[in-house]
């Protein structure tokens, strides 16, 4: 596949293909980018890369995607949108098919996982049939099986170390005892470009993993080693894989259904046999313990990188005990005025009006926060209209700001964690696009909690909050003619 230069990978967004895409740029290869919100992908620091909207299960997105493409990555999958996954991956994959065989595009290569005989998990059936999908075109496929990925963002990774960091004490059901052989991320890039090297023609599958073989219990003992956790397990065998993921939705910020998903897929040995490609491409694998390093060492960029509109925050204040994932919450609406007004009120937040909404929960908020120690009632304000960089509002701070663009405040008050609000505004024909969007990296287990305590709260105050200043945009007045609610 020497001559092919011309690359697409569908599901740009998620872990994989957010190290991909760097990966293959420094080799050289030309890249297109294709998700459901490519404004978010084309933040990113991707150099020469275009973005493009596409969704495998609306197939009309298909066709200006693949336009002029030698070989697509797809590493597209549902395991966040709950009920029915499987099946719109299947669908998605056979959508996926019949366009890349139009479009003429040259080779499929699928990222998907170990599925031993026997084994009866949804999540790994499902990445078995979406290959079976992919092949039901004329476009060759090419397709990895790969074990838990060890890296900055991988969904195991990240379930695994949120555990050893947040309980010293663990109750563990019999499936931490299956084995597989976990790859580091470095090792996985290297093997899913260097496929376009080599010269199948036609369907190819290989299976990938780590040079050592290891159960999971295994693997969350080593890594509270390496980060200096003690670190307790007690085996029990009553709790199943059904009830460990309902546990989980607690104890780890990975998305739910993700973290059921994987566990689901660990209740057997995941053996793989890498002699072939380990022949084709050859190369120095990553052990156990030299995979965790370097993934603890890159976690910091990684975050800042996934969010660009609070990425110099992220590098500042990051520390490892905060999870990787955040818990988010917000509201959006176009709002009838130009971006001009818009950013001119979102701007006036801690002034008149103090929060757009709800003031006297703020209050209450902040004479706990004084309660505790903290500075929730120092009220200040350098400029009642205007806001710059480093300008403190209250407890808040002013993380990030772009005029016109986004504003990042960042929140003071005492909690087990880290978060803030971020304002983003883009023009929208006449209007305005605002999004409201409120971020939390929990530090362990009273993170989460505090989270879960403080989100029935956030259902409705930022929503009124958004509609809220989008009344006081359209009102000549401004802020001092709102009445809240």
């Amino acid at each position: 596949m020497q001559q092919h230069q011309r690359l697409l990978v569908l599901g740009a967004s998620g872990f994989i293909g957010g190290h991909l895409i760097p990966h293959l740029l420094k080799q050289g290869y030309w890249v297109r980018a294709g998700g459901r919100h490519p404004q978010q992908l084309a933040q990113r620091d991707w150099p020469g890369v275009e973005c493009v909207k596409v969704d495998v299960l609306k197939p009309d997105t298909l066709p200006e995607a693949l336009a002029d493409i030698d070989v697509v990555y797809y590493l597209v999958h549902g395991m966040t949108e709950g009920e029915g996954f499987a099946e719109r991956e299947h669908r998605g994959a056979i959508n996926l098919a019949q366009a890349a065989e139009q479009a003429g595009v040259k080779r499929l290569v699928y990222l998907g996982a170990l599925h031993p005989k026997g084994a009866d998990s949804l999540h790994l059936r499902s990445r078995s049939a979406t290959g079976e999908g992919l092949r039901r075109g004329s476009v060759p496929v090419t397709e990895i099986r790969a074990p838990i990925v060890i890296g900055p963002g991988s969904a195991a990774f990240e379930v695994m170390r949120d555990l050893v960091y947040n309980l010293p004490v663990m109750v563990t059901p019999k499936w931490v005892r299956s084995a597989m052989a976990p790859i580091a991320l470095p090792n996985l890039l290297h093997y899913l470009s260097g496929l376009l090297t080599l010269d199948d023609r036609g369907d190819a599958t290989y299976d990938v993993a780590g040079p050592e073989m290891m159960s999971y219990e295994a693997q969350m003992r080593r890594f509270a080693e390496i980060v200096g956790r003690r670190l307790y397990i007690l085996p029990v065998p009553l709790l199943t894989p059904g009830l460990s993921a309902r546990w989980l939705r607690f104890i780890t910020a990975v998305p739910t259904g993700i973290a059921k998903a994987l566990i689901g897929g660990l209740k057997q040995d995941l053996p793989a046999d890498d002699r072939v490609i380990r022949q084709k491409l050859p190369q120095t694998l990553l052990g156990f313990d030299e995979a965790v390093r370097l993934a603890l060492s890159e976690e910091r960029e990684q975050v800042a990188e996934q969010h660009p509109a609070r990425a110099s925050v992220m590098r500042r204040r990051w520390q490892p005990r905060f999870a990787y994932y955040p818990k988010s919450d917000g509201a959006s609406a176009v709002i009838d005025a130009p971006v001009e007004r818009v950013w001119q009120e979102v701007c006036r937040i801690g002034g008149r009006p103090r929060y757009f909404a709800f003031d006297p929960l703020w209050r209450i908020r902040e004479a706990f926060d004084a309660l505790i120690g903290g500075n929730g009632m120092d009220y200040y304000r350098r400029d009642p209209d205007r806001l710059r960089q480093g300008d403190r509002v209250d407890s808040w701070s002013v993380a990030e700001l772009t005029p016109l663009r986004h504003l990042t405040l960042l929140f003071g008050m005492k909690a087990p964690g880290m978060g803030g609000l971020t304002f983003e505004l883009r023009p929208h024909g006449q209007g305005t696009y605002l999004s409201l969007t409120c971020w939390w990296y929990p530090s362990g287990v009273w993170g989460l909690m505090y989270w879960w305590a403080m989100l029935p709260a956030h259902v409705i105050l930022f929503r009124r909050m958004v509609a809220n200043i989008g009344t006081l945009s359209r009102r000549p007045g401004g802020s001092s003619s709102l009445v809240q609610v």
